[in-house]
């Protein structure tokens, strides 16, 4: 089956830019108000959705996420939730949604069962940042049955022989770690970004973005030039957080603005 995620990659590549990846968390401020915000996302340069299910526990998340998610829990979220905001986004927008969650709720729910309901809810695959292709039998399977991409994670701290594994496992892009540690804004983006996504490339990797401390348009733009695309999460985050919808539809195209690739 084809790659609606990876369709939407190459189309931006086509138009002669990398691929704009824009996180944002399920449910905050509110539910209504973070479907909009995603709504506005699609509208203001994302090329792929990025949702995260709040989770009580999130071991990768900086200060602004996990504050943002809290929030949401408090706030009432619920899983189900998940694909109740995906129906109504994908409803709205073309660009695909990809949901960005910890492994346990997966489990808790069903595998089967969670990607049965995001097929349904018209959602394209999921980001699964704390389980590795050999621990997810289960997953490849549903993904394969369904058609859902699946995106696994690669650190600079991954042997080749776990690349092979990540880049053969994954469908739509690998989602490429830039440093070690928790997301959020970083002034300077590690070298090691650089160096990993090379490495992917000889593993034949067809598409490789870079997420975790990209907060400017100038990152952005540093990033595209050996990636196939840049993800952003806190600075949006932040961005809604302090000036609604308005402020994070104003990030987003200022983010989006550093996509563009030179002709040269």
């Amino acid at each position: 089956m084809s790659s609606r995620v990876s369709a939407a990659i190459d189309a931006a590549h086509a138009a002669g830019r990398g691929a704009f990846v824009g996180y944002l968390p399920i449910g905050f401020p509110d539910l209504r108000t973070s479907i909009d915000a995603a709504v506005a996302l699609a509208e203001n340069g994302a090329d792929v959705l990025e949702l995260g299910p709040p989770y009580s526990d999130p071991v990768m998340d900086g200060t602004v996420i996990q504050e943002a998610t809290q929030a949401a829990l408090a706030g009432g979220f619920r899983l189900r939730d998940t694909f109740t905001a995906v129906r109504e986004i994908t409803r709205r927008t073309d660009v695909p949604v990809l949901v960005m969650t910890y492994w346990n709720p997966v489990l808790q729910y069903g595998v089967d069962r969670f990607a049965d309901d995001l097929v349904a809810a018209g959602g394209a695959g999921l980001i699964t940042p704390d389980i590795t292709p050999e621990a997810a039998p289960e997953w490849l399977a549903a993904s394969e049955r369904t058609g859902l991409d699946r995106v696994f994670l690669a650190a600079p701290t991954s042997t080749d022989e776990r690349l092979e594994l990540i880049v053969r496992s994954s469908t739509g892009f690998v989602y490429t770690v830039s440093t070690m540690g928790i997301t959020g804004e970083r002034a300077q983006l590690d070298a090691a970004a650089r160096t990993l996504v090379a490495r992917l490339r000889e593993h034949g990797v067809a598409h490789a973005c870079v997420g975790i401390g990209i907060s400017s348009a100038d990152q952005v733009s540093g990033v595209l030039e050996y990636a196939d695309g840049a993800i952003v999460g806190t600075a949006l985050v932040r961005a809604l957080r302090d000036g609604g919808i308005d402020g994070l539809a104003e990030t987003a195209r200022h983010l989006a603005a550093g996509t563009a690739r030179s002709a040269n």
